[in-house]
């Protein structure tokens, strides 16, 4: 008996589904090792991002993908604004247009 092509969609996306969760592991694991190290003083997140294997990457995809996020936060909390800051917010903008 053959599967059919949605089994075998669902198969490969499960499989790609525990890739990514392997992944995100490793990177957690060496974030957490880094972490944990008593002789770091001071924590360097560009260190973290260059040395551990994806975590760019994964850290930009995952700020693009939250950009809407915030874009909607930022909207919603306009209306509690006072005058003052609004304009001190249009003003920062002006100034990247």
């Amino acid at each position: 008996m053959t599967k059919s092509s949605t089994s075998i969609k669902a198969e490969n996306e499960q499989i790609q589904q525990n890739e990514t969760i392997e992944k995100l592991e490793q990177m957690l694991a060496a974030v957490l090792h880094y972490l944990s190290d008593d002789e770091i003083e001071e924590i360097d997140i560009d260190y973290l991002l260059t040395n551990t294997e994806d975590l760019r990457e994964w850290w930009e995809g995952y700020r693009k993908r939250n950009k809407k996020k915030l874009e909607n936060e930022i909207k919603a909390s306009l209306g509690t604004l006072s005058l003052e800051e609004l304009e001190k917010i249009h003003e920062q903008i002006k100034k990247h247009k």
